[in-house]
């Protein structure tokens, strides 16, 4: 069965990661998704190793290209900019991630393509937002996390701050919140017959994702520390060493979790409410010792078969070859566009009449450019001058 976005149609400016992992969720929901690359500009996704053996394509480039079709076109000349007002006439979705104004210059603001088809949902994905005294800055996702005020309680007393391996800004904040926003945006024009601008900060997704602790400093002005709550540390909900030098990560925060926790262990002294601010760096201490006296393999049996809200602290190999990512299929097989497959990550959004479709794999940027001209009417001798203007290089 079609993904319940068939027919929804995305225009694609974007690079790197944040912008170009909303609209993959897009395509593999079943939108079409253009994306418009500068033939002289690679996005440096491109370059990220390791290649697809067999291929001149980077895993991520691979990856974050799914499902979708490339056309290249220099932005800078004014008849690349005329074809995407043809294009623009037929499709629902902009999304681009420029710094500020970028977009106004080459005349691919909103307003501008609003008044080509009034009906676009355009979306901005930027580090601080399209307003605001920091909307020309440039960042990282280091520097959206720090600024929302998570980096602050986010680690341990003896070493500061911590790092988080994966971009937690700029996929957890700037693309998912892109993709409600786009899909809001679009329900919306279903009443009101209009498109809208949608303006995505990664640093205003991180501020709201503080979420309980953010929602409690609001009420008592109680500033949060590192190891200073139930959930960073302060408290045994915690990582743990094993006697191998692996990890367990322990969760117990429930009564009846916690008595489960404790009997695993051979602690049934620690159930009776004996775990206090006042002597829980001890009893960490204590429990560390205990984790130390198994391997990793022998822990996870032992709560196997307790609900005690531990589990291993996994590999990426051991991850995703686990019978819980086998089931849910969060590993495919993805077809190349030269024959062949790739291993890939699958969606995480399931449906109950639909499955995801992986129609092939990234392409080589540009790879399309000649089809879509096509399609959008251009003739051969077209195509031809926009080629010697030097549109598509």
């Amino acid at each position: 069965m079609a993904g319940p976005l068939q027919g929804l149609k995305v225009l694609d400016f974007t690079t790197l990661l944040p912008g170009p992992y909303a609209t993959m969720l897009l395509a593999d929901m079943g939108a079409e998704v253009l994306r418009i690359v500068s033939p002289s500009r690679p996005d440096l996704v491109d370059f990220f190793p390791p290649f697809v053996p067999g291929t001149k394509l980077s895993a991520a480039s691979a990856y974050l290209g799914r499902n979708k079709r490339s056309m290249a076109l220099n932005l800078k000349i004014p008849k690349a900019i005329e074809v995407v007002h043809r294009l623009l006439t037929d499709y629902d979705v902009v999304v681009e991630q420029f710094r500020p104004g970028v977009m106004a210059k080459l005349g691919l603001d909103y307003d501008s393509l609003g008044k080509v088809n009034p009906r676009i949902v355009y979306c901005s994905i930027t580090g601080y937002g399209q307003t605001g005294p920091l909307r020309d800055r440039a960042g990282h996702d280091i520097n959206y996390i720090a600024r929302s005020g998570i980096s602050s309680y986010t680690g341990k007393k003896s070493s500061g701050p911590s790092l988080v391996s994966m971009q937690m800004a700029d996929v957890a904040s700037g693309s998912n919140h892109a993709v409600i926003g786009i899909l809001a945006a679009v329900f919306g024009r279903r009443q009101s017959g209009e498109g809208q601008f949608v303006d995505i900060s990664m640093t205003d997704g991180m501020i709201a994702f503080n979420a309980m602790f953010g929602a409690a400093f609001l009420v008592d002005g109680r500033e949060q520390k590192l190891e200073g709550n139930l959930l960073n540390g302060g408290s045994l909900y915690d990582y743990y060493e094993t006697k191998d030098g692996r990890w367990m990560s322990c969760g117990p925060l429930e009564p009846q979790f916690f008595s489960n926790f404790c009997n695993a262990l051979g602690r049934p002294d620690l159930i009776p409410g004996t775990v206090s601010p006042k002597n829980l760096a001890e009893v960490k201490e204590e429990v560390r010792a205990v984790f130390r006296t198994k391997t990793q393999a022998e822990w996870k049996a032992v709560f196997a078969a307790t609900d005690a809200c531990t589990e291993p602290v996994l590999a990426l190999s051991e991850a995703f070859s686990d019978p819980l990512a086998v089931e849910r299929e969060m590993v495919v097989d993805v077809p190349l566009p030269a024959g062949g497959t790739v291993r890939q990550l699958g969606c995480p959004i399931k449906f109950s009449s639909m499955k995801p479709e992986f129609r092939h794999a990234g392409a080589t940027a540009g790879v399309d450019t000649q089809a879509v001209l096509k399609e959008a009417g251009y003739t051969d001798g077209e195509i031809g001058e926009m080629e010697a203007a030097g549109v598509f290089r």
